[in-house]
């Protein structure tokens, strides 16, 4: 998942609690190792290897995940879209720390992307390529099918508290903490990491951040982010991070991204959509700042550098 899982958990039995949370980081491993793509032995690499010679069958869990990742990819008109690994590997965020592509390598990745090239066949569960070069990362949705799946399973164990994160990126409030309304969650300020930009109080709900500080690089004076608009090819702009409020970790992991690619104004339509969900945008201000917009209420707050 490339990020550190957290739970923090209350219980009457301190025994049974750590087994719970033991069981719960093991469930972490094991979407690790089905979904990953930078494990080559990993179920969703080896699609990414032959679907486009041919269909390549996959087990239930798998294939249902992709289907619902692929809903948000259509309900985004593309904002979100998991065919776009050949960019990630242009722009050299696939394991590396970033680089300007040539305009021959970013066009032939661009040729590989778009959820038209994937064929999805319910009946025989088996996914297909109809070009080669396509290739399906899952790294901005999977982080919070995984929180989810660790709710799940502390809920089947009876654990009716724990805050569990992601690496700080999607993070679910699961009950309260003893003696508490809610469990209380710290957003990092987008520009100056050593401070506070926003906290929420939350209770059976999960927030996502998506941010171009997470992991970027500056080049001729432009800073490029990892969260890529793959409708262009290019890194999205314009936007410092963004906030989503929602029911779900892995809705969260994939709005996010949608959001910070679509911006506020074209934000809206798509937020009219989903009634449980919320979300803020931090957006750069023209005094190295930035101002806090409510992407249903408007701008919300600044914050001011010198």
């Amino acid at each position: 998942m490339a990020c550190e899982y957290a739970i923090e958990a209350y219980g009457p039995d301190a025994d049974a609690l750590r087994a719970s949370v033991d069981e719960a980081l093991d469930e972490v491993d094991r979407i690790d190792r089905l979904m990953s793509h930078y494990k080559s032995d990993s179920p969703l690499s080896r699609v990414n290897r032959e679907a486009a010679s041919h269909p390549a069958a996959v087990d239930a869990e798998l294939f249902d995940f992709i289907v619902e990742a692929m809903r948000y990819q259509r309900e985004s008109a593309g904002a979100f879209d998991i065919t776009v690994g050949p960019l990630m590997k242009a722009w050299g965020f696939f394991g590396g720390e970033g680089r300007v592509p040539s305009g021959r390598e970013l066009a032939a990745a661009r040729r590989a992307v778009g959820a038209g090239h994937v064929i999805l066949n319910r009946a025989s569960r088996t996914i297909g390529f109809d070009t080669p070069g396509v290739e399906l990362d899952l790294g901005g949705i999977a982080k919070g099918y995984a929180v989810d799946r660790v709710v799940a399973l502390l809920r089947e164990r009876q654990v009716a508290s724990a805050l569990v994160s992601a690496g700080g990126s999607t993070i679910y409030a699961l009950g309260a903490p003893p003696g508490r309304n809610g469990w209380t969650v710290s957003i990092q300020d987008p520009i100056d990491s050593r401070r506070i930009a926003l906290r929420l109080d939350l209770k059976d709900r999960a927030v996502s951040v998506a941010g171009r500080s997470e992991k970027f690089f500056v080049a001729d004076g432009v800073t490029y982010s990892h969260v890529m608009d793959p409708r262009t090819g290019m890194p999205a702009q314009g936007v410092l991070s963004v906030v989503v409020l929602t029911r779900s970790g892995t809705a969260g992991d994939a709005l996010d991204d949608a959001f910070f690619v679509l911006g506020v104004e074209r934000s809206r339509d798509y937020l009219t959509r989903l009634s449980e969900t919320d979300v803020w945008f931090f957006l750069p201000d023209a005094h190295g700042g930035w101002t806090l917009v409510d992407g249903r209420r408007g701008p919300a707050k600044a914050g001011h550098y010198r």
